[in-house]
C-alpha cells in the first residue's frame, strides 16, 4: 500500500494522475498547505523540503518501506514499480525523462511564477508580470512545437509520465495569460488527456477541500515569513 500525502495542486495532481492510471493501491492523506500542515514534524520527516506531494510505499524495492518527495522522482519510481508509462528502450526512456526534467526545471516553476504575479501577489509588479508571462508563453511554444513533431504525446506516440508531469500545469492556462487556441498542438494534447477517465478522477482528489479563493491567512502561510523559518 502507498500512503500519499498531497493537496489539490498541479504537483499533487501529477501523482494523483499516475496512481489512477497505473492502478497501484494507495491512500490519500490531505496536507492542507494553506493551513500550514506542510510544516508539521510528521510531514517534514518524509518531505524535508516541506512541499507536497510525498509518499511512503510500505512495500519498497527491498521489501522495506521507502519514502519519497519531489514529484518527478515519484513519477519515475511509480513507473518503475508498475512497469507502465515509461518506455522500455534505453533511447525511449531517456527521451521521456528529458521532458520530465524540463517540466521540473522550467515549465512548472515558470508557470507558477506567472500565475503568482498575475493573480496572487499583493502588488502588481509590471517587470515580474512581463518576465514570467513572456517566459511562460515561450515554454508553451516549446511544448507546442514538440507535440507537433510527435503528433501525439510529448515523447512519442505513447502517453507517458512526461505528459502526466506537464498536463496538470496547463489546466490553469487562463490564469497564466495563455489562450490555447494560439497553441493548437497543445490544445489537442490537453483535450486528449482531459478526456481520460483517470484524469477526470485525478483532478477531483481533494478538490472539494481546496478553497476557490485564497484567503489572507493562507497567503501568509504560503508566501509569508513562516515558510522561511528554520526547522
Amino acid at each position: 500500500m502507498i500512503d500519499l500525502y498531497t493537496w489539490a495542486t498541479p504537483n499533487g495532481h501529477k501523482i494523483h494522475l499516475m496512481l489512477e492510471e497505473c492502478g497501484l493501491p494507495y491512500a490519500v492523506h490531505a496536507v492542507d498547505i494553506g493551513a500550514g500542515d506542510q510544516f508539521k514534524p510528521e510531514f517534514l520527516a518524509i518531505s524535508p523540503n516541506n512541499k507536497i506531494p510525498a509518499l511512503v510505499d510500505h512495500d519498497g524495492p527491498d521489501g522495506k518501506p521507502i519514502s519519497l518527495f519531489e514529484s518527478g522522482a515519484m513519477l519515475l519510481y511509480l513507473a518503475g514499480k508498475s512497469g507502465r508509462f515509461l518506455p522500455k528502450s534505453v533511447r525511449g526512456k531517456y527521451e521521456c525523462m528529458q521532458w520530465v526534467m524540463w517540466q521540473m526545471a522550467g515549465f512548472g516553476p515558470m508557470l507558477g511564477q506567472a500565475h503568482h504575479f498575475r493573480n496572487v501577489a499583493p502588488e502588481k509588479i509590471e517587470y515580474a508580470i512581463n518576465r514570467f508571462s513572456n517566459e511562460t508563453r515561450r515554454l508553451y511554444g516549446v511544448l507546442d512545437k514538440q507535440l507537433g513533431k510527435t503528433g501525439a504525446y510529448l515523447s512519442g506516440k505513447d502517453y507517458t509520465i512526461a505528459d502526466m508531469a506537464c498536463w496538470p500545469w496547463t489546466r490553469s492556462h487562463v490564469n497564466q495569460g495563455i489562450n490555447l487556441d494560439e497553441f493548437p498542438n497543445v490544445k489537442r494534447w490537453y483535450e486528449a488527456i482531459d478526456a481520460r477517465p483517470a484524469a477526470k478522477r485525478a483532478v477531483q482528489i481533494l478538490a472539494d477541500r481546496r478553497k476557490p479563493v485564497m484567503d489572507d491567512k493562507a497567503k501568509a502561510v504560503l508566501f509569508g515569513a513562516q515558510q522561511y523559518e528554520k526547522r
